[in-house]
């Protein structure tokens, strides 16, 4: 794939024009070195509150902290200068409207980002309110939620029994809901394909689907799960582009096995 052409910074709008006409490309990026690596080829970059388990360690995403959030998207924002940089609002920093537009208010002021994303459907609809009329664009996030997940005891695929199903008729009245407060674009994880497929059709923002099948307006991934660094387990809807555990584990053994044998550094790398 080519470097897009243009330059100059993908605004919101420009997001919203690709429903129906271009698929969307989202990644995470948690600091500047690999935001710079990621920010030709991209639509947008997230910084996930999924940090938490890649970048931290943790077993998920609810003890991330503003402060860290804000931390990484400086970081990002370093480095990409075209991508349009999305900011999770992690657990906790949303309880209500006024709590959720301090903390976006936060990044705003702190980042660079021109976004932030918030989990959530009807219960989150004021909060959305809030921010677009202080003038904070929105990216929703319905579906399976990460920030819910000791609620509802695990990562639990949505609307499986399809589009006939209580629950896809709940995603739909979230998604409608959502989209009137003024979101410009939803992520949508971890529901059955046939039902992102149908909401896909009757939303009129852009659907970007994680674990949601290809019928939608585009796609987001985990960094470090697309190019294999994440190794304690692979979700059934990564595509791993790259093992990229295994050659930095290969790299890093040649390095320690050059210094013990006094191959490096050579002639050349020395003053």
């Amino acid at each position: 794939m080519s470097i897009q052409n243009s330059l100059k910074q993908i605004t919101s709008t420009q997001i919203l024009k690709k429903k129906n006409q271009e698929k969307i490309t989202m990644i995470t990026a948690y600091d500047a070195l690999f935001a710079k690596i990621f920010d030709p080829y991209v639509d947008m970059i997230l910084v996930g509150d999924s940090l938490n388990m890649s970048f931290f360690g943790e077993q998920d995403t609810l003890s991330a902290s503003l402060d860290q959030m804000i931390y990484h998207t400086k970081a990002v924002c370093n480095g990409a200068k075209r991508s349009l940089i999305v900011c999770d609002l992690p657990f906790g920093s949303t309880k209500t409207p006024k709590s959720a537009l301090k903390s976006a208010i936060r990044v705003y002021k702190e980042t660079k980002a021109q976004a932030i994303k918030l989990e959530g459907g009807i219960e989150v609809v004021e909060h959305i309110k809030l921010l677009v009329k202080n003038g904070i664009a929105v990216v929703g996030h319905i579906g399976l939620k990460p920030q819910l997940v000791r609620l509802e005891g695990g990562y639990k695929i949505k609307a499986k029994e399809g589009v006939e199903s209580k629950e896809f008729q709940k995603l739909l009245e979230d998604a409608l809901k959502i989209e009137e407060a003024g979101v410009f674009c939803i992520v949508l994880e971890g529901v059955s394909a046939s039902v992102a497929s149908e909401l896909t059709k009757r939303v009129k923002v852009p659907i970007i689907g994680i674990g949601s099948g290809v019928d939608v307006d585009g796609q987001v991934l985990v960094w470090s799960d697309a190019f294999g660094f994440f190794q304690e387990f692979k979700p059934k809807f990564v595509r791993e582009y790259l093992k990229g555990a295994s050659l930095m584990q290969e790299a890093i053994q040649k390095y320690v096995e050059d210094v013990k044998e006094g191959k490096f550094p050579n002639e050349e790398e020395s003053y």
